[in-house]
């Protein structure tokens, strides 16, 4: 039996990870965050089925997807050229304002060598507080504009900093796009320290997880090329999130993590 003291700290204790649930539900923008797994989406086809993209099956591989948001930037050239050498894929979540309307070039380039383009919202307003109307310009501003540069309209979104609720699955439904979240991150919006990033992925990574990155920070790029042939030699392959979704497809209004 345990003395009143000790019951006092195991109840403080309790009262704490409680306190820290109920922030994680608050930062998540939802009272419960529905979210579905990648594996999830590709048991739910039959096993026979074909994988849509190329010669990727994540059935069989050990997938990996590499995420960049808040770009493009004057890093993502560089970026492109590391991701072409190493010949990965990537997704890109892009903003509107100051990004895609400043390197067109850029997104232009992504799409045409075989990276996935998706949205982060025009201005990275946090969608859990703005009204219905704004959530709607925040998204289809974007898609818009990518859309007139490579001919695709996006499906994937990422909401800024994670944070949806069921407005936003509502809203995201009616325009056609899933979002999809994370299960790696550096938090290099911290660090400029490249080697620090690089440990920070290698130490979260695993099968058919989604790695954020922001290629908008100096010491973000410079950490890609140790990152991919680390998780290259630990038999990893690298999609774009459609294929670790592949046979299946992201549905719109969907929440996918890891």
């Amino acid at each position: 039996m345990l003395s009143p003291g000790k019951m006092n700290r195991r109840a403080g204790r309790l009262s704490a990870v409680a306190a820290l649930f109920m922030m994680v539900v608050t930062l998540s923008g939802c009272t419960t965050l529905r979210t579905t797994a990648p594996s999830a989406v590709r048991a739910h086809i039959g096993a026979g089925a074909p994988a849509r993209f190329g010669t990727v099956d994540c059935r069989e591989a050990k997938c990996i997807a590499l995420t960049f948001d808040a770009g493009p930037s004057e890093n993502s050239a560089r970026l492109l050229d590391i991701l072409k050498e190493k010949k990965v894929p990537a997704t890109f979540f892009l903003l509107g304002k100051g990004h895609i309307e400043k390197y067109p070039d850029l997104v232009r380039r992504m799409a045409a060598e075989g990276h996935e383009v998706a949205s982060h919202t025009w201005d990275h307003k946090i969608l859990t507080k703005i009204s219905p109307q704004l959530i709607r310009e925040e998204l289809r501003r974007p898609s818009d504009a990518i859309e007139e540069l490579t001919g695709h309209r996006p499906t994937l979104m990422r909401p800024p900093q994670g944070r949806t609720n069921d407005t936003v699955n509502r809203i995201s439904r009616e325009q056609g796009l899933a979002e999809v979240l994370w299960s790696v991150t550096a938090k290099d919006y911290l660090t400029d320290d490249s080697d620090l990033i690089r440990k920070r992925v290698l130490e979260q990574a695993g099968r058919d997880g989604i790695i954020l990155l922001h290629d908008i920070y100096p010491g973000t790029v410079p950490a890609v090329p140790g990152i991919i042939d680390a998780l290259k030699e630990r038999g990893y392959v690298f999609v774009t999130v459609p294929q670790l979704l592949a046979p299946g497809k992201a549905e719109p209004g969907t929440v996918y993590r890891p």
